[in-house]
């Protein structure tokens, strides 16, 4: 374990706890593979056996028959439209391949005043989670940190050492630069050859169209795309009353802003980003998952690990 002995003592005390799983107790836990335990060992394992694991044996092609081959693979259909011998080639089964993206870009940092943690925060703990449940059930983990570039690759691998490495790069991400999903998306998607699937963590702060061009790429070579969109509940809901300074991220300017003269405005164009969103994950049969940073990790992924039982 990498907590300390007073981070395992309070999560023997948030074990006999039902609402150990609330964020703003997890936001007090130091040690993010202990939040990764609590999170995995307290509701998801054991709940949603095996979410991700594996792939079935799929029909891949045909080829033509050599002397030798295994009879009990040949396609007598085939045989019968064509009179020529052909087997059936197949895929290998294999255990699946996770690829954790997480974006580590400056309005990941973001945090209101209702939130117990900054969405980059709320997106480690859920990518801890993942990594541990899928290395915990030997499939194999791997991690990408990107804001504007990558800024780390871990290679994926089943060995349960490997979540020391992903907890430490996800420890050392800051959060500084602006994002560039694009061209990272692109990149990753030539990069990544063996077919798995691939876990977005991010705000999804870009422009909506290139964006999804670039997931549908990552489709293109055949990987499932998870996209988990988090988001802190004071840009979903726009509580602001008073005049406010809001802070400009990724090199974008201050404003002082009458948030109750744009509210209505401002909840039209964040509802629609969102609806195209959605609408281009449903074109590209990619799953949209919403995350809020208030919420608890128990709501945020175990629907969802039910659903793909």
């Amino acid at each position: 374990m990498i907590a300390a002995a007073a981070d395992d003592k309070e999560a023997t005390t948030l074990e006999d706890s039902p609402d150990y799983l609330d964020p703003t107790i997890l936001a007090r836990l130091k040690g993010l593979r202990l939040r990764a335990r609590l999170i995995v060992e307290g509701y998801v394992s054991g709940v949603h056996r095996s979410p991700f694991h594996g792939f079935s044996i799929e029909f891949a092609e045909h080829r033509e028959y050599s002397p030798g081959d295994d009879l009990r693979y040949l396609d007598w259909k085939v045989f019968g439209r064509t009179d020529k011998y052909y087997l059936k080639q197949f895929e290998e089964e294999t255990n699946v391949a996770c690829y954790l993206l997480l974006d580590t870009s400056e309005s990941m940092r973001y945090r209101s005043a209702s939130a117990p943690m900054s969405k980059l925060e709320y997106a480690k703990c859920v990518g801890a989670a993942l990594a541990y449940l899928i290395l915990h059930q030997q499939d194999s983990a791997g991690l990408v940190t990107f804001d504007n570039e990558i800024r780390a690759l871990v290679r994926d691998s089943s060995n349960p050492s490997h979540m020391e490495q992903i907890v430490h790069v996800m420890e050392e991400s800051p959060g500084e630069r602006k994002t560039a999903t694009a061209a990272i998306f692109h990149d990753l998607a030539e990069r990544l050859k063996k077919r798995g699937i691939v876990v977005v963590l991010s705000d999804l702060f870009d422009d909506v169209d290139a964006m999804m061009g670039a997931l549908k790429h990552f489709r293109h070579r055949r990987h499932e795309v998870i996209l988990m969109h988090v988001l802190d509940p004071a840009e979903l809901d726009f509580p602001f009353r008073q005049t406010t300074m809001f802070q400009g991220l990724e090199q974008l300017p201050e404003a002082l802003v009458e948030p109750r003269a744009i509210r209505k405005a401002y909840l039209e164009e964040f509802n629609a980003y969102v609806r195209r969103l959605k609408q281009g994950c449903r074109m590209h049969r990619i799953d949209y998952v919403q995350m809020r940073t208030d919420q608890s990790l128990e709501v945020a992924l175990s629907s969802y690990l039910a659903s793909r039982r």
